[in-house]
């Protein structure tokens, strides 16, 4: 993908295993309770393989002046034919908190997504309390669609979601 000012997106490879490993290491306060990323290399490869899958796309999200590993976004079940849509997953670095980068890679990502996958929909489910990932769609023009009690399962428990989307025509304006 094309350098923004700030952020890169690329997709994860075998050799990015030990910097994701340690941003997940190190990150672990802030992504809980809300995600459980690959925790291990074994994991972090089957990630990898994941993403070679039509209906799967994952990116690491870089720092453009050091290649700092600042956050993760998947695209997950992208559906094809009439519904051109995909589920948005993302996580940041507790290193790089309130500093912008995932609002500029949230951009990169929406420009892929309905640019280049010609994606109509992309719908992000979130947990009511994850204050700072509601915030970031918030800023990036998602939409408040409902409210989907024990919709997920995380960290072994259903956990409530509301539901946020975009479209590609929110993007345009």
């Amino acid at each position: 993908m094309k350098p923004g000012n700030r952020v890169v997106l690329r997709a994860p490879t075998a050799a990015d295993a030990g910097d994701f490993l340690v941003f997940v290491r190190d990150s672990r306060r802030l992504h809980r309770p809300w995600v459980y990323p690959p925790s291990t290399r074994e994991q972090f490869l089957a990630y990898v393989r994941r993403c070679r899958r039509d209906d799967f796309q994952g990116f690491l999200a870089r720092r453009a002046e050091d290649e700092a590993l600042v956050g993760v976004f998947n695209l997950s079940q992208i559906f094809r034919g009439g519904f051109q849509n995909s589920y948005l997953g993302y996580f940041g670095s507790v290193r790089h908190v309130g500093r912008g980068y995932m609002t500029a890679a949230m951009i990169l990502l929406l420009r892929h997504a309905f640019r280049s996958l010609k994606l109509h929909r992309l719908e992000a489910n979130i947990q009511p309390g994850n204050t700072a990932s509601v915030a970031l769609v918030k800023r990036c023009g998602f939409r408040k669609e409902g409210f989907s009690p024990r919709y997920l399962k995380v960290g072994g428990r259903w956990r409530d979601h509301e539901r946020w989307a975009i479209t590609r025509e929110d993007l345009a304006h």
